[in-house]
């Protein structure tokens, strides 16, 4: 495989751990990265009335949301095992440029087909954003810098799920929904620029051979199931011919995947990465984190509102609590786990997010938003010493040349929850409601379903923390910053041999 080479950066003065030192504006374009792929996922969801009336089908409008996460899960994989093989910032540029035009061409969309055609681009771009942003921090930070700066990009994946919304209320109040798409062009704009001015890998030169058999299998088959938990009970009943036939054929392809990833001379996915406990405890807790926080951003605002009587910004700042507790945990989990190991500082805030959740579902049916936020900033405490230092130790337990794919792996997990969360919490709130009479405009009809979608969510929460204590008691090993090469007048020097990592 390659070799990656360069200098393994200290904590100096003219290279700190923010954005005034050689790694600032590297850390500023994953930031900036991370912020339009996230508010793509939510912005769309106030437009709709603005949207719907300019392009029609309003029937096909889901679809605007479901194939741009679709386009984004299924891709990580293949992106994260090339940018194992070729680097991470011809990857990232390739992913912020097609995220780019994408965003062009939706702006321009002529009817609703052509935007949705133009939604699943802009995931395709975002498959390859996500990954590569916290691949590329777990590359040139350290693991004792790692947890405070994996928070920054957690706190702006969260703050902009709900700065989205309010983005897209303001076009769609100025009667502009395209002004949600054309935002993006100078924000990837500048992003690019950072990568391409302040980013460089030096790889060895050296003939790959692609897994196409295993790229193609493993997004055919990953999406077809994706698809089915997205659309099950939506398009189709769970039950229906349609329904089955998707998850069969899924579940197939992704057997044949298997089958020729333990042939192939360099697989789309190791399958070795999975002998170790700790990879495979981080990517089922990152299904159980997705799954409770779609339970939180989902379903709280309409519960407030409708519950309570409260506008949509109190709504939205109930659930905003959870950016508040998430990057301030991170901050400090640190030097929890440096002290106390991973599985410890991950077991402590696995229970603080049961100890949210349970309060959450406690409560659930006297609606009240200043006790929700309290419930959601417990989460969000719990989320900042679970997710980071369990996404750290997986990053932590393999080389250059896997971690990748280890970071595509653990994204992917996460995505796959939401999916898996929206449709098992979507399924409960519909049935409370439908055995309730199906008015969803009745403020205790919303209550009741949303209080047994809050016990979803704490049952969730529960398995979430019994996946914690799974967590192997070692510390990985083999973590050695990536050797990248910054432009920064403190580089000074040949590279030390400590800072080479080989693949």
């Amino acid at each position: 495989m390659s070799r990656a080479s360069g200098t393994v950066l200290p904590e100096t003065a003219s290279n700190r751990l923010g954005f005034r030192g050689s790694r600032g504006p590297i850390l500023l374009a994953m930031m900036l990265s991370m912020a339009i792929i996230a508010m793509d996922s939510s912005i769309i969801s106030t437009i709709v009335p603005t949207l719907v009336e300019d392009l029609g089908g309003f029937a096909s409008y889901p679809w605007l949301f479901s194939i741009y996460l679709l386009g984004m899960a299924v891709t990580v994989p293949v992106y994260s095992k090339l940018a194992d093989t070729f680097g991470r910032k011809p990857i990232m540029l390739v992913g912020i440029g097609i995220f780019l035009v994408a965003s062009i061409l939706a702006g321009f969309a002529w009817d609703m087909t052509s935007l949705i055609v133009f939604r699943a681009l802009q995931g395709l771009g975002a498959g390859a954003v996500q990954p590569m942003s916290m691949t590329i921090v777990g590359d040139i930070y350290t693991i004792e810098e790692r947890a405070k700066v994996q928070g920054y990009l957690s706190s702006v994946w969260a703050a902009a799920s709900v700065i989205g919304p309010l983005l897209g209320a303001l076009f769609g109040w100025l009667g502009f929904w395209r002004g949600v798409f054309f935002i993006n062009i100078p924000i990837c704009l500048a992003a690019a620029w950072l990568v391409w001015t302040k980013y460089h890998e030096r790889l060895e030169p050296k003939r790959h051979r692609i897994d196409v058999a295993g790229a193609v299998l493993v997004t055919a088959g990953l999406g077809l199931v994706i698809l089915g938990v997205l659309q099950g009970g939506n398009a189709w009943a769970w039950d229906s011919p349609i329904s089955i036939s998707v998850f069969i054929a899924g579940g197939v392809l992704l057997a044949a995947f298997v089958l020729v990833e333990r042939r192939a001379a360099e697989p789309i996915i190791p399958l070795r990465v999975f002998r170790s406990g700790i990879i495979v405890v981080a990517s089922v807790l990152g299904i159980a984190q997705g799954a409770t926080l779609i339970g939180l951003t989902a379903f709280i605002p309409t519960y407030l509102e409708i519950g309570s009587g409260v506008s949509a910004f109190i709504g939205g700042a109930a659930v905003a609590a959870v950016m508040l507790g998430w990057p301030a945990a991170a901050t400090f989990s640190g030097r929890l786990y440096l002290r106390r190991g991973f599985r410890f500082t991950t077991i402590v805030g696995t229970a603080f997010v049961l100890a949210g959740a349970i309060g959450l579902a406690v409560l659930g049916p006297w609606p009240t938003w200043w006790a929700v936020a309290i419930c959601c900033l417990a989460m969000g405490w719990g989320f900042g010493w679970s997710a980071v230092p369990a996404l750290v130790s997986a990053q932590s337990s393999v080389p250059w040349g896997e971690r990748g794919v280890v970071t595509g792996t653990v994204m992917f997990s996460r995505s796959l929850g939401q999916a898996l969360g929206a449709a098992i919490l979507g399924a409960v709130s519909n049935g409370v409601i439908a055995s309730l009479g199906g008015d969803e405009n009745d403020p205790h009809t919303i209550v009741v379903a949303s209080a047994a979608v809050f016990v979803g969510v704490a049952i969730i929460a529960l398995v979430h923390f019994g996946i914690s204590l799974a967590m192997p008691r070692e510390r990985p090993t083999g973590d050695v910053p990536v050797a990248v090469a910054i432009e920064a007048d403190s580089l000074l020097g040949d590279e030390p041999e400590e800072g080479r990592a080989t693949a």
